[in-house]
C-alpha cells in the first residue's frame, strides 16, 4: 500500500468515527485470554469489511480510558508510518486514536 493509499484510508477511517461510528470500547481485554477472543472475532471478519473491524476493535478518535491511552503509546503503533501493525487490523491510524486492543 502506498503512502497516498494509507493517507486516503486514514481519512476514511477518521470520517467514519467523526460521523458517529459506534464501536465496542468495552469490555477492555484484561488478560491474554480476553485479548485472544477479540482477535479471533477480528479474524472471522472479511478483510474488506473495514467498518466491522473498527467496531469490534473499539476504535475511537480520541484518547480513551482513565489513563487516556492513545495509539501513539501502543506497542503496535509504527510512528514513521502512522500505522497499527497488529496483524488482525493492519490499518493506518492517527497518533491520538485508540482501540480496545491497545497494549504496552
Amino acid at each position: 500500500m502506498s503512502k497516498k493509499d494509507d493517507d486516503d484510508l486514514r481519512i476514511r477511517i477518521g470520517n467514519m468515527m467523526a460521523e458517529g461510528l459506534k464501536t465496542l470500547t468495552e469490555p477492555f481485554p484484561e488478560d491474554n485470554h480476553q485479548f485472544e477472543l477479540v482477535l479471533r472475532e477480528l479474524r472471522d471478519i472479511d478483510d474488506n469489511d473495514l467498518e466491522q473491524k473498527l467496531v469490534v476493535s473499539g476504535f475511537v478518535d480520541k484518547p480513551y480510558g482513565e489513563e487516556e491511552q492513545r495509539c501513539l503509546e501502543c506497542m503496535y503503533y509504527l510512528v514513521h508510518r502512522k500505522w497499527c501493525d497488529l496483524p488482525e487490523l493492519a490499518v493506518p491510524v492517527e497518533a491520538e486514536w485508540w482501540c480496545r486492543l491497545w497494549r504496552i
